[in-house]
């Protein structure tokens, strides 16, 4: 890697030796030796080399983990020491942020500023989840039985061992999600990171041990869809939660089918967002182009469909296609940058591939263009696509790119069902000054969350997940610990 004059002492440190497996506390080589490469996609240079695990290293997390769950420290540690430790954890992720901020836009790409929100989302989820570990209540039943007399009360205990799977697109934020509700909770984990951006993960993991969670209650796993897989199949894992595309997710279903375990999934999406005649125009193309364009467009709630009512639609277009321009496409390290590159070669060979087949298919590139944006890096302009029809794979299909396709409508049932018509249901938007038009459609909108004249607008309060193929599951909220616990039934004859 080169010299790069704005990165900590202490990032600096972190790349400068190979990075290893944490396992029952230690940090280890892959049984088998083997590593990979972890990229810097603005660059193209490699940053480090990362330990790549197998299913034999997969199996021996699982076991550190089901220890510590059943044997270990961690079992006997009150709600209260829960609590306390979660709230420390959070307190040190927000001291070290910068330096997690760094890590994650040399991994990822995507530019400091937003990084740096990524790793506050981070911390606060620990803090607000600290508070929910000394809260996990049941409740009293009461039965009618003739003659007799029962107390019967609920109970809500942690399932076991969990492998959380996420993905790259948001690696530290992903990663808390499943570590913080896991532990939270009472539970062990092992979690693989993404390979395209490891490097978080195993830093949060130092941070881990550094706080004092004890040996084998989280364990990270860097490697391949082999080490996936392995932790899908294992007898040893009671519960999967995996963040990521449907495609994925059906297979992770299917495995995990075949000893039942527990599977909480959140999935890909293709978001409709409608703008009707009457909305703060200036809002919702401010508000559209931030929903499809945030985080390079790699972020599964974005409004990549785009229904704008028919009177609207060119002015809409202008305004969206000015600001995909306005947009500064370049390194996360440049402070002018609002947009890095997208993750990989592989994602970037994808998303071109889509703009290039719908120019091929009859559509018309409103702003940016189906080419690289730069000789060296995985760099691609905000892209808005029109003349579209719903048939076309770039109007059907997840890209997971800052490509926005647009589509004129002209009235409310018309778009309702072009809005609904997808296998996808994670988000939604309206925008209309009419608040009755905009709740009655929002209603109408089969999706998870539905946004009201904003988009992005999110708190770690609050539960997402999705409808149809966007999942199974909520995450986050007082919903957040339901996947992550079992619920126990308990009687007693009262004699």
């Amino acid at each position: 890697m080169s010299e790069n004059p704005q990165l900590l002492p202490a990032v600096s440190a972190f790349l400068s030796s190979p990075k290893q497996l944490l396992i029952d506390g230690e940090w280890v080589e892959a049984k088998d030796g083997q590593t990979f490469a972890t990229v810097n996609p603005a660059t193209e240079e490699t940053l480090v080399q990362v330990a790549q695990a197998s299913a034999v290293d997969a199996d021996r997390a699982v076991t550190a983990a089901r220890n510590a769950f059943e044997a270990g420290p961690w079992s006997r540690m009150s709600p209260r020491d829960r609590s306390h430790l979660l709230w420390r954890i959070g307190d040190m992720i927000e001291e070290r942020a910068e330096e997690f901020a760094q890590l994650e836009s040399l991994d990822n790409g995507k530019s400091l500023a937003s990084a740096r929100g990524d790793v506050g989302v981070a911390a606060e989820l620990f803090r607000y989840f600290a508070g929910w570990a000394t809260k996990m209540e049941g409740t009293t039943i009461p039965m009618s039985v003739p003659g007799k007399e029962f107390h019967a009360y609920t109970r809500r205990e942690a399932i076991g061992v969990v492998a959380g799977i996420v993905p790259w697109n948001f690696p530290l934020t992903m990663a808390a999600f499943k570590i913080v509700p896991s532990i939270t909770a009472g539970n062990t984990i092992v979690l693989k990171p993404a390979e395209q951006t490891p490097l978080t993960a195993l830093r949060l993991g130092e941070l881990l041990l550094e706080a004092g969670v004890p040996a084998g209650v989280v364990n990270v796993l860097p490697g391949f869809g082999d080490a996936g897989a392995a932790l899908v199949d294992h007898h040893g894992v009671d519960k999967v939660a995996f963040t990521g595309s449907t495609e994925v997710g059906k297979k992770i279903a299917a495995g995990a089918s075949r000893n039942l375990k527990k599977v909480s999934l959140e999935l890909g999406g293709k978001a409709p967002n409608i703008i009707f005649a009457d909305a703060d125009l200036d809002a919702a193309i401010a508000g559209a182009a931030l929903a499809g364009y945030f985080n390079e467009g790699q972020c599964c709630v974005n409004g990549s469909r785009l229904y704008v009512q028919r009177e609207v639609f060119d002015q809409v277009i202008e305004g969206v296609a000015a600001a995909a321009k306005a947009i500064r496409v370049g390194d996360a390290f440049d402070p002018a940058t609002t947009m890095g590159p997208l993750v990989s070669q592989e994602q970037h060979e994808k998303v071109m591939g889509y703009v290039r087949g719908a120019v091929a298919d009859g559509a018309t590139i409103a702003a940016g263009s189906p080419d690289p944006a730069a000789d060296r890096g995985y760099f691609f302009a905000p892209t808005l696509i029109t003349d579209v029809t719903e048939q076309m794979a770039v109007q059907t299909d997840e890209i997971f790119g800052p490509v926005i396709t647009a589509i004129p409508f002209d009235s409310e049932d018309e778009v309702v069902a072009a809005a609904n018509n997808t296998v996808y249901g994670l988000a939604a938007g309206v925008w209309s000054r009419d608040l009755g038009t905009a709740h009655r459609v929002g209603g109408k909108l089969r999706a998870g969350t539905v946004w009201l004249n904003t988009w992005h607008a999110d708190d770690v309060t609050l539960p997402r997940g999705g409808f149809k193929q966007s999942g199974w599951g909520r995450e986050l909220g007082s919903f957040g610990l339901d996947d992550y616990t079992e619920l126990k039934t308990v009687i007693a004859e009262l004699r």
